[in-house]
């Protein structure tokens, strides 16, 4: 009695296009490869009746569904013959290949191709197997190479070949096409960039107003350096490191463009040491002495150190003797100003009166939301340079006046509630998107 022998029949097709055709390349490989089934029916072969058809897979690899369940049944020896069409729909890959078949042979599984006749059982059909896997394999690099060069030509040209569209475009006809919203949303980064001078700061608040790209990632820090150097807002295309002219329209200006490569050119560190060097006198206009007259910022060196202070201009003008405070060291002085300010703008009151500030001027905002961006304020202070901890103060305070024993501090509310309005990322980006 002939011994019944359970044929698998595998097809493959690496593109998609025709699949959806009542007929398509796939059922052609398979209705070849049922004819020679029926032709070996006195050998006892039979087809399985699981498909095993990976439409739109590269023969490069070995991560395609369709195989990966024909190898379980392979090992779970529910198959004795593998049919193909040619052997470059198993594998284009020679390593693949040949692992492919020693798994075969241990399992006791012939593998025929339907258009090359060999045995897999003798020296003569593994070396005949070998060389025609070798071509296949080669093939596929000409393909590939093939495809390369026309990516770069394209790319030469100016031509979007698709990948990852980036936040403010949108593809049509496989072509960029300004989205209106999302590139207000690119501009308005690129230019609160220019002004934090901190890739930081602004990851931080674009992460804590939900900001994300096209495909819902948000924008961290990651994120926004690749946006932050993508010169296809400008208007160029890249290939593999050099810049093209681009068919598609800019997003942002070169001006706007160099001012914040200009600024992303300087390391993180030395940004910081730089405004480190150019301290601001944070209460430069702001300061008063007890007789009403202004104290303005002054310094002097010792030993190679800088020392800042804040002097009377009644000692300026009249004599020291004539003022009971004449001088004040400006580091403790500014720390004990901007702690008070601090703790200020935690406490009901001020709340309260930010918050009706801003009914009155009709902003939607709850007091929950004000009092979260007030207390926001307290842990973001420590992460701004010295330029912008100057604008905060000055925006926030009205006046300090400093006595012998005391010191009164006099608060903006309009500044109140502009920091309110800043200190929530959300409106920032989205109103200057509009």
């Amino acid at each position: 009695m002939t011994r019944k022998l359970r044929c698998a029949i595998y097809t493959r097709k690496s593109s998609e296009e025709g699949l959806d055709m009542d007929f398509n390349s796939l059922d052609a490989q398979r209705e070849s490869c049922e004819a020679y089934v029926v032709s070996q029916r006195a050998e006892g072969w039979s087809p399985v009746p699981d498909r095993y058809d990976d439409g739109g897979f590269s023969g490069g690899t070995l991560e395609r569904p369709a195989l990966k369940r024909l190898l379980a049944d392979v090992k779970a020896a529910k198959i004795d013959v593998i049919i193909v069409y040619k052997i470059d729909r198993l594998s284009r890959s020679m390593l693949d290949f040949l692992n492919l078949v020693e798994l075969f042979e241990r399992s006791g599984v012939t593998f025929v191709s339907v258009t090359q006749s060999f045995n897999t059982k003798d020296a003569m059909g593994r070396m005949a197997l070998n060389i025609l896997v070798t071509f296949a394999q080669f093939e596929r690099e000409l393909i590939g190479e093939r495809i390369r060069d026309k990516v770069a030509a394209s790319r030469r040209r100016g031509k979007w070949m698709g990948g990852w569209t980036p936040l403010g475009y949108e593809v049509r006809d496989r072509k960029l096409l300004i989205h209106e919203i999302d590139a207000g949303r690119v501009r308005a980064i690129f230019q609160r960039f220019v002004r934090l001078k901190s890739a930081t700061l602004l990851a931080r608040e674009l992460v804590a107003a939900g900001e994300t790209n096209r495909y819902g990632h948000l924008l961290d820090k990651g994120v926004l350096y690749k946006m932050l150097n993508n010169r296809v807002y400008i208007g160029e295309a890249v290939h593999k490191g050099t810049s093209y002219p681009g068919e598609h329209e800019p997003i942002i200006d070169r001006k706007l463009w160099d001012q914040v490569h200009a600024i992303l050119r300087v390391s993180p560190r030395t940004r910081a040491g730089n405004a480190r060097a150019q301290t601001p006198a944070l209460l430069k206009g702001l300061l008063f002495g007890p007789d009403g007259a202004a104290m303005s910022p002054t310094h002097t060196r010792k030993s190679g150190r800088l020392y800042r202070y804040y002097i009377s201009q009644t000692a300026m003008k009249h004599g020291r003797s004539d003022c009971p405070v004449k001088l004040a060291p400006a580091a403790e002085l500014e720390r004990i100003v901007i702690d008070h300010v601090r703790l200020l703008l935690q406490t009901p009151e001020v709340i309260i009166q930010t918050w009706r500030a801003l009914r009155k001027q009709r902003v939607e905002v709850s007091e929950a939301e004000v009092r979260n961006s007030l207390v926001g304020f307290d842990e973001l202070w420590n992460e701004l340079f010295p330029a912008e901890q100057a604008r905060l103060v000055e925006l926030l305070v009205e006046r300090v006046d400093i006595g012998a024993e005391k010191l009164d501090i006099t608060l903006k509310i309009e500044g109140l509630t502009s920091l309110s309005s800043e200190l929530q990322p959300q409106t920032t980006f989205q109103e200057a998107a509009e």
